[in-house]
């Protein structure tokens, strides 16, 4: 594992461990939201929107270790029936043109988190700012992109090695 990849990971897997614990803290706030409604007859307020923000933040913050962990779902049955230096081209340019996207998508979250940030957007119940989860997205787009750049790195090195 090369050093770029060693500091992706760590990048990455210490996003995946604050997703999980925002996972959690979802987990316990719907769990304390129903036992309240039941036993007391008070459910927490907001407790909706509050999961919503969770939700987005596990969403941005585990997004990349899924994918520096290559544990999403590949469909590669057509891939798989060409030569191994066709697959590889074909990889590094989905990695390219999928890094380019996100880069730029990231751009412009954090363009859009800014100026939620200027107009003063709140949500209507709890009036929670919404531009804090919009960052953390455009934070995990961020890391996804680093991710699929490393992956293009390391296959344009194995198509170079396989040309010799």
């Amino acid at each position: 594992m090369s050093k770029g990849e060693k500091v992706v990971g760590m990048v990455t897997g210490f996003m995946d461990k604050l997703a999980a614990i925002a996972m959690l803290s979802a987990m316990l706030l719907v769990v304390a939201n129903v036992v309240l409604r039941v036993t007391v007859g008070k459910p927490i307020l907001g407790s909706y929107e509050y999961v919503g923000f969770i939700t987005a933040a596990i969403i941005g913050l585990a997004i990349a270790h899924c994918a520096f962990r290559n544990s999403h779902i590949a469909v590669g049955f057509i891939m798989d029936r060409f030569p191994e230096k066709v697959r590889l081209t074909v990889d590094g340019a989905v990695h390219l043109i999928s890094a380019l996207f996100l880069g730029l998508f990231s751009y412009h979250i954090v363009d859009y988190a800014a100026s939620m940030a200027l107009t003063g957007e709140v949500s209507p119940t709890t009036k929670t700012p919404f531009y804090p989860f919009i960052y953390v997205v455009a934070i995990g787009m961020s890391a996804l992109c680093g991710v699929l750049l490393l992956r293009m790195f390391n296959i344009m090195m194995r198509i170079r090695v396989k040309n010799g």
